[in-house]
């Protein structure tokens, strides 16, 4: 019996554990489904999140908001959503695939992404339109799509772009690339690849401010782990991390 005491006591132990309300969180991975535009400052923030919650690891998802709805609606899993603008987000809501009201926790807005040292000389969104520049936006589904449409609609401007990509990411590795002269990005994204390229900010571009809202997904596997990480995100720290890469405040 003395022998057996010291195994009966871990098990009354963990059994007093698993009692108490509060599930150890030790090998749990939380899965982030969010925007491209999104990617280095929530890499910044799940690291942080992972140190402050021992045992979990946190797997994310970026693409184009459009490209992750779909993935949703078609069946993939996932504990949190994290939009470039609303409208994909209501398609979501409209799919019934969101657990609760989303909340915007940043904004963003568009400006020129140029080679370094701008060699095209562009000094606004009136010279993508002139002929011999390549130029390149998202497609229209994508928020930075819909954004870049708007300021067209609004500015008078029309482009004729070389391409339409289905991220801003991939508009950005145009023009650092060299395949494109210009490409519309967002503001974060421009200062994102600072020693890479140059950023042109026209005025137009604050016509088109795009909401980022973020919301836990209905059946998220991690629904638990989700809601803290919604609410870190629209915390101090979150703020702070989001403030740095350029976003700004709803």
């Amino acid at each position: 019996m003395r022998k057996l005491a010291p195994v009966l006591a871990a098990l009354a132990l963990a059994a007093t554990a698993c009692g108490s309300g509060e599930p150890a969180a030790e090998g749990k991975t939380l899965t982030v489904f969010a925007a491209a535009s999104l990617t280095e400052s929530f890499g910044a923030l799940g690291e942080r999140f992972e140190a402050q919650n021992s045992g979990v690891s946190v797997k994310f998802s970026f693409e184009g908001s459009s490209a992750l709805v779909q993935k949703l609606t078609q069946g993939a899993k996932a504990d949190v959503f994290a939009s470039a603008d609303k409208a994909n987000m209501d398609k979501a809501a409209k799919a019934e695939l969101i657990d609760g009201q989303p909340s915007v926790f940043a904004t963003n807005r568009l400006a020129i992404a140029v080679g370094k040292g701008n060699p095209k000389g562009i000094k606004g969104l009136a010279d993508l339109a002139k002929d011999g520049l390549t130029v390149v936006v998202c497609a229209p589904q994508v928020p930075c799509g819909s954004a870049a449409k708007k300021v067209q609609q609004s500015s008078g401007v029309t482009l004729k772009p070389a391409s339409e990509e289905q991220d801003v990411k991939s508009v950005l590795a145009k023009v650092q690339s060299g395949d494109a002269d210009a490409g519309l990005v967002y503001v974060t994204d421009a200062a994102s690849a600072a020693t890479k390229v140059d950023k042109v900010d026209f005025p137009e571009a604050a016509g088109a401010l795009n909401d980022y809202p973020i919301a836990v997904l209905k059946d998220a596997p991690q629904a638990q782990l989700a809601g803290l990480f919604r609410d870190f995100v629209l915390g101090p720290e979150g703020k702070a991390e989001l403030a740095k890469a350029g976003f700004g405040t709803p």
